[in-house]
């Protein structure tokens, strides 16, 4: 149940949220909507979105834009392999930037539909947070 008193922490995989939005409906993640609708007249206490720096011109604009909506950003490089293959996600960060500041926190939102995080959900409610998730 939401109440103005709880304190919120809301941690964005912004890679899967803008893949999952452009692959299932062709569309852009509103993400200053997320946090609002997320957030929800409680007590925002942090607020990170989890970016991947790929090195190409109009990304810089959208970090800023996220941290203009409120969003304290973390970026990674995408790594390249000899191979070709790309990789470059942050589900292990996530993982431990919840944990960490779970002590000062009531009410932990992850947006993100990867179910990696499942274990992650587990641990949280099992010490008592409160945890919602935002996805498509």
């Amino acid at each position: 149940m939401k109440h103005t008193e709880q304190r919120v922490g809301v941690f964005v995989d912004v890679q899967n949220m803008y893949y999952s939005a452009k692959n299932l409906y062709g569309s852009k993640v509103n993400f200053a909507n997320i946090l609002e609708s997320g957030v929800a007249s409680r007590k925002l206490i942090r607020a990170i979105a989890y970016v991947i720096r790929a090195n190409n011109p109009e990304e810089q604009k959208f970090f800023e834009a996220l941290s203009l909506q409120g969003f304290e950003v973390k970026m990674k490089n995408l790594q390249i392999f000899g191979s070709g293959m790309k990789k470059g996600d942050w589900d292990v960060g996530i993982a431990m930037d919840t944990i960490r500041m779970s002590n000062k926190l009531d009410v932990i939102i992850l947006v993100s539909g990867d179910g990696d995080y499942e274990p992650l959900i587990e641990y949280l409610q099992n010490h008592g947070h409160y945890v919602e998730v935002m996805a498509f």
